[in-house]
């Protein structure tokens, strides 16, 4: 009797892979091993970059919120903690478009966070 391989299961398998694979370069989107691997990797790193995502952005703000607070004469750890002793809570992403769009607003809640 001869041996079933299991052909269905495993083209379907493989064509899942080089779907997904399409677009890369060369072998990447033509050859099963190299394109799984491909796939695999761009999983990984997407996972990953989700989470340093939100690192990066609350990086930047903070570097925002600090040039405008030193514009406005303070450090950004005082802004952020007169801020804090006044009662108000602003996220750091609003703070930071505050401090883009709005200057005059921005001097306002610095002048709050000072007589904190």
């Amino acid at each position: 009797m001869p041996r079933a391989r299991n052909n269905v299961a495993a083209h379907r398998r493989h064509k899942k892979f080089l779907r997904q694979a399409k677009g890369n370069y060369g072998g990447r989107s033509r050859l099963y091993r190299t394109a799984r691997e491909t796939i695999q990797k761009g999983l990984a790193y997407a996972y990953r970059d989700r989470r340093n995502k939100k690192r990066d952005f609350r990086r930047l703000w903070i570097i925002r919120i600090n040039a405008a607070a030193r514009l406005n004469g303070m450090s950004y750890s005082a802004f952020i903690n007169g801020l804090n002793r006044a009662g108000v809570s602003l996220n750091r992403k609003m703070l930071a478009d505050i401090a883009i769009r709005d200057s005059k607003a921005f001097a306002e809640l610095a002048e709050t966070a000072r007589s904190a």
